[in-house]
């Protein structure tokens, strides 16, 4: 005779149907909880719909003139200017690759310090790690103002703002590399009598560099299109000359850079995979 399952103890029971039969059986109090944190969540989120105008007549009323903007971009135009939009789009890659650069090269050094298995000394590890997270706890956007105020309209500005915050943010994905490595190697190194040196280069360096590399080559595409965000701000680039044509109505001009910029945009990405493919290969798990 078949002996019903809710006569079986936990513990004979199947893990997988014991979970389940317990979500079913909970108490009238844990269900009435689950439903109040629920509903709490939801008042939350209708609110700040609300407050951000997501719901109401504002985002209604513009859709119309929303739509109208976007069919004047169906056709672009001002193709006697595509010589000047290049040039600036050239700025814009520019901006990205040395702001890139500028923040790899100084993160590699920060990030041995931020690393737990690489720097012992536990309060200035801490130190260094709160230093690169107040790097990168401000954006692009909010640096790129600092520097135009104080250095002036231009690309200079726009590579400095890359450059600050990917320092901060590839110095935290660094040492969260190097953090993981494994000792052997390294402890393999400082017994055959090599130094402190010696170890990073030969026993950590080999381990995480396809990891720097991958990342290194995600935040160049990534930096691509936040240096045409940037040039909306005074930072130079394409999005300098997108910003002023917007801001004139030119729709059609702007829909001709748009469309340069989904371009090279797609090119970076296609260059960087065939980089990551050509120089890291298979050696990510």
């Amino acid at each position: 005779m078949a002996t019903s399952s809710r006569n079986i103890g936990p513990e004979v029971m199947d893990p997988q149907r014991a979970r389940l039969l317990a979500a079913v059986t909970r108490p009238a109090s844990q269900r009435l909880g689950r439903a109040a944190v629920w509903l709490g969540a939801g008042a939350v989120l209708l609110y700040a719909a609300w407050l951000s105008e997501i719901i109401g007549p504002k985002l209604l009323l513009g859709l119309p003139k929303l739509g109208g903007a976007l069919m004047m971009m169906l056709v672009p135009s001002g193709f006697q200017h595509l010589p000047e939009f290049l040039w600036a789009l050239m700025e814009t890659i520019a901006m990205g690759f040395l702001g890139t650069l500028i923040g790899a090269f100084f993160a590699l050094p920060l990030a041995f310090l931020c690393a737990r298995t690489t720097f012992p000394i536990r309060i200035l590890q801490f130190g260094f790690r709160r230093f690169s997270d107040s790097l990168r706890s401000l954006d692009h956007l909010v640096w790129a103002l600092v520097f135009v105020r104080a250095i002036g309209l231009g690309p200079l500005a726009g590579i400095l703002a890359i450059a600050i915050v990917d320092f901060g943010t590839l110095a935290k994905l660094y040492s969260e590399a190097i953090d993981n490595a494994t000792k052997g190697p390294t402890e393999g190194v400082r017994a055959s009598g090599g130094t402190w040196l010696d170890g990073l280069r030969l026993g950590v360096l080999p381990q995480v560099l396809p990891n720097m590399l991958s990342a290194t080559l995600y935040m160049w595409e990534s930096n691509t299109r936040s240096a045409t965000i940037l040039g909306i701000v005074g930072a130079g680039g394409i999005g300098y000359q997108l910003a002023d044509r917007l801001r004139v109505y030119e729709f059609g001009q702007a829909s001709l850079m748009i469309l340069l910029i989904i371009a090279a945009v797609a090119s970076i990405d296609a260059l960087s995979g065939f980089l990551r493919r050509r120089l890291i290969g298979n050696s990510i798990k």
